[in-house]
């Protein structure tokens, strides 16, 4: 996601500051990552000089973890070592690409269009090794075309071919799956490229168990409420694979967020946020903020208000102190994203409906970034029945996804686009339409089942039974809001709805069982005054329970 420039600038400070000379620390260094480092098992033999051998797998193990900023420095390191090797610069092109969390801008894909000519000047000396730097190419080709997609599509039916050439190659098939991936139009809603990636991916593993990749792209692949429960067991082996790598540890919680397992969740995310905290690396600030994130959500699922409004606190912080300008406009990005949408979930998961409906965009940011602000700000004037207040939020949002469509985020626009259906949705439920409140909610909800919503996020389905309960509709409330804990179990507004819903529709039974439910997840509410757990222990009192 970041540039290597952060990490190579930090790396050269602490030589310069270290009282040890050059060629020294670097044997340290790398004594350092044979001894301490656990990255996972892989094997991608080269014909470059014996000596790169076991820094060219480190450099692909980083890769599979996505630590792309180190990898990209391990391969540039590798390349000044030993000029005959090919490989090394197909290793810079490789970390130059961020499969599945960005499109490249043009200066990037011009860089990797350089590296690899210089790959194929070099000349690799075996057929293999030359169809990776091939497959390479054909996405670098013709750096100022901007069809990402077809880029995409290029490099992974290259990547399919060379795989097929190469049957027993478990890296081809390793970055096979993941081109699958990267290569999934966005408007998709049948799955098939995850499941032809699983397809790929899953034999590998149970074949190799301890490769980082396949853990890795499994876990990517699964990452829908069907695909879920199939990546468990790749999630929970993913951070022992790899425990040196933070996005690795933090990774296993995309599945557990999917399933409402919230304790592996926060676990998973703490010791991510302690390994990013134990680099120091400026770029690292980006991988806190995403573990963050889902420590955040995992914190106000289970009623453990003071924690989450720590990390809230603690993200401000981070955001504060961040950079305001710089080469690395993914960095920035991510940071914006934080200041926007941690504040606004806060707000709309604690039901703190004024709050969320004051929320400012920053000062410096981007449309994309606004439309977050005004989303939050459109539902909860809904939810607090200000209707001009919505209509005011609805217009900024469009507004502000107009503007998108002009930069260079327009992407994101791409395929289904909930928060866009959620916000008609509101502005009709504030304007009293309330057929086409319902009509439009239920449409998003639907998209959601099939591709699911953002792991860290509130789902369309569960809006939708929150619309059918306000419109006094339990019975059909109650069939939401169980349909949405298929697709999203456990969440805490969704069964303390479930159990209001069946208080209302004189289903005590199932009141019962969804507010005791929700106690269990949050400790018997021991962190959290939320009404609705006051509520869940006035019932089961009066029921005996």
């Amino acid at each position: 996601m970041f540039s290597a420039r952060f990490l190579a600038s930090l790396f050269f400070c602490v030589c310069v500051a270290c009282a040890v000379p050059a060629v020294a620390q670097e044997e340290e260094h790398a004594h350092h990552h044979e001894a301490t480092e656990q990255l996972g098992n892989v094997s991608f033999p080269i014909s470059c000089a014996p000596g790169s051998q076991k820094a060219f797998e480190r450099g692909i193990a980083l890769l599979h973890s996505f630590g792309y900023e180190e990898a990209e420095q391990q391969f540039t390191e590798l390349a000044q070592k030993d000029p005959a090797c090919a490989m090394a610069h197909w290793g810079i092109a490789m970390s130059l690409y961020h499969q599945i969390w960005e499109r490249p801008q043009e200066s990037t894909l011009k860089r990797g269009e350089q590296e690899i000519e210089k790959a194929q000047k070099i000349g690799a000396k075996t057929e293999r090794e030359q169809g990776y730097i091939a497959a390479l190419a054909v996405f670098y080709r013709d750096p100022a075309s901007n069809d990402y997609l077809k880029r995409a599509k290029a490099y992974s039916d290259a990547m399919g071919k060379l795989y097929q050439k190469y049957p027993t190659d478990l890296e081809a098939g390793a970055f096979y799956g993941l081109s699958l991936l990267a290569a999934e139009p966005p408007d998709d809603t049948s799955l098939m490229t995850r499941k032809e990636a699983v397809a790929v991916l899953m034999p590998l593993f149970e074949q190799q168990p301890d490769h980082p990749g396949l853990a890795h792209y499994i876990i990517h692949a699964c990452d829908t409420p069907q695909m879920a429960p199939k990546g468990l067991a790749a999630a929970r082996s993913y951070a022992g694979i790899a425990s040196s790598s933070a996005h690795a540890v933090h990774m296993p919680s995309h599945i557990f967020a999917r399933l409402g397992l919230w304790q592996e969740d926060i676990q998973a995310n703490l010791k991510s946020v302690a390994l990013t905290q134990q680099s120091g690396a400026m770029y690292m600030g980006g991988h806190e903020l995403h573990a963050m994130h889902f420590l955040l959500y995992a914190y106000l699922q289970t009623g453990q208000d003071e924690a989450a409004k720590h990390v809230l606190e603690q993200a401000k912080q981070i955001v504060a102190a961040a950079p305001t300008n710089g080469d690395d406009t993914g960095m920035l990005e991510y940071y914006g994203f934080a200041a926007a949408h941690f504040p606004a979930l806060y707000d709309l998961e604690m039901h703190n409906w004024a709050d969320a409906a004051a929320l400012q965009p920053a000062a410096n940011a981007t449309p994309n970034l606004q439309r977050i602000t005004w989303w939050a700000r459109t539902i909860a004037s809904a939810r607090m029945g200000d209707v001009e207040a919505t209509r005011r939020n609805a217009q900024k949002f469009a507004e502000a996804e107009e503007a998108t469509r002009k930069t260079k985020d327009a992407n994101i626009l791409d395929g289904p686009n909930s928060s866009r259906g959620e916000v008609h949705a509101w502005l009709a439920f504030a304007e009293k339409q309330n057929d086409e409140a319902l009509r439009q909610m239920r449409q998003v909800a639907d998209v959601q089942d099939k591709v699911g919503k953002a792991e860290v996020d509130i789902p369309a389905r569960e809006m939708l039974a929150d619309m059918l309960l306000a419109l006094n509709q339990p019975q059909e409330a109650l069939v939401q809001y169980e349909k949405s804990m298929k697709i999203d179990p456990n969440r805490f507004n969704e069964l303390a709805g479930a159990a209001q819903a069946a208080e209302l529709s004189h289903q005590p039974e199932k009141a019962s069982l969804y507010y005791a439910q929700l106690l269990k997840n949050c400790d018997d509410g021991k962190y959290s005054n939320r009404p609705a757990l006051q509520s869940a222990k006035t019932v089961l009192a009066k029921n005996g329970q």
